[in-house]
């Protein structure tokens, strides 16, 4: 079908997970719906700007350099090198897969920004993005399944056996995919190709497509980013806290307050992954608060102005997220280094799932085999020498009597 004659001007699309637009017409492609949204100003966003498109595609490339081998090398580490596999460690393991897969995608984005404009069609347009939003949801419970667990190591040490089994291991991963999967299910709803004019279209009549959100009301809207920042943030965000709030009470009450070496790993992760998550929320809610804005009023058109030209930026700080923790891991094992060579990641993931209380069942263990092998060799000794003493006080009352004539 061909394309109506609707006036296409600049649109205010931006690289991310799950941007928004404006109300919009449509146009119509063989295979797929074409969105033209209003006008914004070409240089509000990093698709219609040159030197911020290039500057983007460097940044994921830097990201996926590191990012992919990083990860691969936490995923060896823990499959090939780890002796013991702790809950903390299985964990790990979850969070370098997500993070892996999502390096994985980041050619995409950088072809997407090179080339400014998408094109891989429809179809990869909804996956793609949709997987990003997953990875975020997936990452996100991962962090906050880690804080509960040493919740409960610290301050419940009596349940964590019960809590520490195979089967209820398996079931909270799967659970916790489920979830992270089915709440990003809006950006395949949402997902379309909008059409976007750029300087060069004058001259070679051809017009971009960008992968952006289209919500059909401003409550979808509402909906989509609300849900994203309360369940993907503030919530688990909110656990977390009370979490480590209650295992640093438990601490300072004990007499050994030395430092436990995975509350120092799973801290770093936690604040790490909240400073460069906090940007992309802080616009979710500024997107929110523009779309229930009344329409023409100055504090919507600020709003709007503001969500735009920050969208992009504070998507690829987040992206950014997916490759640090392999590099934190390396800093804060890198004691392990000199001892341990290639395998001092696993070592610092095995002495990361020794909780304090783990160690003093353990010692504790270690101790009572200890005394009771102790009891066992005195009392086996003990036993010898009354053998002993017992034989020669018998032969000692033996009288030897001679036989003389058969008398």
């Amino acid at each position: 079908m061909a394309l109506n004659n609707t006036a296409i001007t600049p649109s205010s699309i931006t690289l991310s997970i799950s941007p928004a637009s404006p109300n919009n017409l449509t146009s119509s492609f063989p295979n797929y719906t074409i969105f033209t949204t209003s006008p914004a100003t070409p240089s509000e966003t990093i698709m219609s700007n040159n030197s911020g498109a290039l500057g983007g595609a460097l940044i994921l490339t830097l990201v996926f350099l590191i990012g992919v081998p990083g990860n691969l090398f936490v995923i060896w580490s823990i499959m090939a090198r780890t002796r013991r596999r702790s809950i903390t460690t299985t964990l790990i393991l979850n969070l370098a897969c997500a993070d892996g897969s999502l390096m994985a995608l980041t050619p995409f984005f950088i072809i997407y920004l090179v080339r400014q404009g998408w094109v891989f069609g429809l179809a990869m347009c909804k996956v793609l993005f949709y997987l990003c939003c997953a990875n975020m949801y997936a990452s996100i419970f991962l962090i906050t399944l880690m804080s509960l667990h040493r919740l409960v190591a610290v301050v419940w040490p009596r349940h964590l056996r019960g809590l520490s089994s195979q089967r209820t291991v398996v079931r909270a991963l799967l659970v916790l995919w489920f979830l992270a999967l089915a709440l990003a299910v809006p950006v395949l709803v949402f997902r379309e190709l909008t059409q976007r004019k750029t300087k060069e279209t004058n001259v070679t009549g051809i017009k971009s497509l960008v992968c952006s959100c289209e919500h059909p009301q401003p409550q979808y809207a509402v909906m989509q980013y609300g849900m994203e920042t309360f369940l993907g943030f503030l919530l688990p965000y909110g656990l977390i806290l009370g979490s480590y709030m209650c295992i640093l009470r438990k601490i300072r009450r004990t007499k050994f307050r030395r430092r436990i070496r995975s509350e120092k790993l799973i801290l770093t992760i936690v604040i790490t992954f909240c400073l460069f998550w906090l940007p992309y929320h802080v616009i979710n809610m500024v997107q929110v608060v523009e779309a229930l804005s009344p329409k023409g009023s100055p504090l919507k058109e600020k709003l709007g102005h503001i969500w735009r030209s920050l969208r992009a930026l504070t998507s690829t700080v987040a992206f950014v997220s997916s490759c640090i923790n392999p590099v934190l891991y390396t800093l804060v094992g890198k004691s392990y280094i000199r001892a341990a060579g290639v395998a001092f990641m696993a070592r610092l993931f095995e002495a990361a799932g020794l909780d304090s209380t783990s160690r003093k069942v353990r010692q504790s263990s270690q101790n009572s085999r200890d005394r009771d092998r102790e009891m066992a060799e005195s009392e086996e000794l003990r036993n010898k020498e009354s053998d002993s003493t017992t034989s020669r006080n018998t032969s000692s009352n033996i009288k030897v009597v001679p036989i003389t004539n058969g008398k």
